[in-house]
């Protein structure tokens, strides 16, 4: 089982790394989940904000994002295609382990997912987050959804490990890089020098934060990719807040970031999601709907890069990386000055607020 005190492969107090050589029968995707259609939206954002006393008016007014698109996720197609990529690098390169899928708020439930991996015949598994990053809600909060499907699924449950968050891993950062410069060329060359880089990330309770290396681990990467693509004009903003006004979040919000850039002269912004690794909702609607309509409000060539998706060295990474929890002392990949990130979370790790 995965174990949120950590005495599992071995008594963690504090963050490790996992040395041992290990088999595994399957791969499991853990993601958010989304709406598939109209009449799921209202259900689905129940789920999302059940335990939050959120008024029924308000659910309808953060449904209405999913209505736009048809009521529709975008994340659920990017997830079947990443799904798929993976099944063929698998497949082709090793190991070729089954890939199973379970969300925490819409089907394939998580819990779901581990009674089928159970009723497979899986003993053991690989979890990959579908994030690069570490707080409590991109890395916490999943570990302790896998332990609820886990009791729910009772003692046949598989033991479930999880793959590194990976945001200093190449093959995240180069395919980065790759984005931010094919985004760079859409902006003329005689004013590209003096373009601004919005590199966005989804934002959390300062509280949050403050227990996490969620700030320090964007801060890397933005560094990394800025640097690869010789461009100084750059900032680490956010996006995507949902907490109450009186609740300090992490900021600057990107909408008032662009009245600020603009204000200051500036003509030109790339925006770039590099706190995501697909083109969800959030990305599209918070980014692509209504930071594009400030952007053309204020006068600003907003161009907006693209996340990683399936690119394929991002796919090869995530092979690398299920293959460093197979091997005895393996070599972990990691740019920059922090290096590769734990394997096994400690008691404290990425607490909520």
């Amino acid at each position: 089982m995965m174990n949120l005190d950590y005495k599992s492969p071995q008594d963690a107090a504090q963050n490790q790394f996992d040395d041992e050589a290990r088999t595994y029968d399957a791969l499991l995707i853990v993601s958010f989940g989304g709406p598939e259609g109209m009449d799921d939206v209202i259900p689905f954002m129940e789920n999302v904000l059940r335990g939050r006393n959120i008024p029924r008016a308000r659910l309808e007014e953060v449904g209405e994002h999913y209505r736009l698109f048809g009521g529709v996720s975008p994340l659920n197609e990017q997830n079947r295609a990443l799904i798929a990529a993976l099944e063929k690098e698998l497949k082709a390169n090793g190991p070729d382990l089954p890939i199973y899928w379970g969300n925490r708020n819409w089907q394939p439930y998580l819990t779901d997912t581990v009674r089928q991996m159970a009723a497979d015949g899986v003993k053991r598994a690989l979890a990959l987050f579908t994030t690069a990053y570490s707080s409590y809600s991109s890395c916490r909060q999943y570990r302790e959804d896998i332990l609820r499907a886990q009791a729910e699924v009772g003692p046949t449950a598989p033991e479930i490990d999880k793959i590194r968050a990976f945001y200093n891993h190449p093959g995240f950062v180069e395919p980065n890089v790759e984005n931010l410069q094919e985004a760079l060329e859409q902006i003329p060359a005689e004013r590209r020098t003096h373009a601004h880089i919005a590199f966005t990330a989804h934002s959390l309770p300062q509280r949050m934060a403050d227990n996490c290396a969620y700030e320090a681990q964007l801060q890397e990467v933005c560094r990394l990719v800025a640097r690869a693509t010789k461009h100084d004009h750059w900032k680490l903003v956010y996006q995507s807040r949902s907490g109450p006004p009186h609740q300090p979040w992490l900021e600057p919000d990107i909408v008032d970031h662009l009245e600020q850039i603009k204000a200051e002269g500036t003509t030109d912004v790339i925006v770039m999601p590099i706190g995501f690794i697909s083109d969800h909702m959030e990305v599209m609607y918070d980014l692509d709907t209504e930071a594009a309509q400030a952007a053309r409000k204020l006068g600003l060539n907003m161009v907006r890069a693209a996340t990683v998706g399936t690119h394929p060295q991002f796919i090869s990474m995530i092979r690398e990386l299920i293959l460093e929890r197979t091997q005895a002392n393996p070599v972990r990949q990691a740019l920059g000055e922090r290096g590769p990130n734990h394997d096994i979370c400690g008691a404290g790790c990425c607490l909520p607020a």
